[in-house]
């Protein structure tokens, strides 16, 4: 009864964990690039009375073993990259990428992030930033008397400057993609960094092989489902109860065998 109470204890542990990562979806319903997340769970380590096949005399085996569970642990967090909808915002800076990819920025330490939110600013010098004021990678700056700027489905930057009758290159906007986007390492503020799980960025304009295309005046929303996580919600709110109920009755049976002595 002592090690249902243990298991009974770890099952509530992780359904509040559970819990924690739907809130942390629902909280970030309407987050620009948001990426919803699952929590991953996995039994733990067995007590083994008798391994299957344990000989129970002398010419006879037993066909099953006798194991005891230790209950459940939380053994990843997987970020769930499917594509969000897109919201026509008809702002020439805002953009959303179709398909795969990463925008690049350049943090206040030089490292890179990634990131699928697209709402671009131009800072006091033209430079093309987040709303946190992070630079694009590479770099890419508006001339202060540029007019009607255009930013192509593969990434080319354009203005119109007075005095030309054709519009100007000004820069680039590569993506990156990852062998495995669920490597990435969330850092808030709608960044993802790179590990060793997520393998190197792989750096190429929009529309190339495997890179989705750029959509301009869009923003890519969040891709949490509202309908799935209140089922989920509703999921975990039972199984912790149920855990709870475990404990009780645990409770009530070692009451029982104490008072009997």
């Amino acid at each position: 009864m002592f090690r249902s109470l243990h298991v009974a204890a770890t099952g509530m542990a992780a359904q509040q964990s559970r819990l924690e990562g739907i809130s942390h979806n629902i909280a970030n319903s309407n987050t620009t690039g948001f990426k919803r997340s699952r929590l991953e769970f996995q039994d733990l380590l067995y007590h083994t009375v008798r391994n299957p096949g344990a000989a129970t005399g002398d010419t006879t085996e037993a066909p099953i073993g006798v194991q005891y569970g230790s209950g459940v642990r939380i053994v990843g967090t997987a970020q769930v990259h499917e594509q969000g909808s897109f919201m026509t915002t008809d702002n020439p800076l805002d953009v959303a990428i179709e398909g795969r990819g990463f925008l690049t920025v350049q943090r206040n330490d030089g490292t890179l992030a990634y990131t699928r939110a697209g709402t671009l600013k131009a800072d006091a010098n033209g430079q093309i930033v987040t709303n946190e004021g992070l630079a694009l990678e590479p770099p890419i700056a508006i001339p202060e008397d540029s007019q009607g700027l255009t930013i192509s489905p593969t990434g080319i930057v354009t203005v119109q400057v007075p005095g030309e009758e054709e519009p100007i290159e000004v820069g680039q906007i590569n993506t990156a993609t990852f062998v495995n986007p669920g490597g990435l390492r969330a850092l808030g503020h709608n960044l993802y960094e790179r590990t060793i799980a997520s393998g190197e960025a792989q750096f190429a304009e929009p529309g190339s092989e495997g890179h989705g295309t750029l959509m301009q005046g869009a923003l890519e929303q969040s891709n949490v489902d509202m309908v799935e996580e209140m089922i989920n919600l509703i999921s975990a709110q039972r199984s912790y109860e149920i855990n709870s109920r475990v404990i009780s009755s645990a409770d009530e049976m070692l009451r029982a065998a104490t008072e009997m002595q």
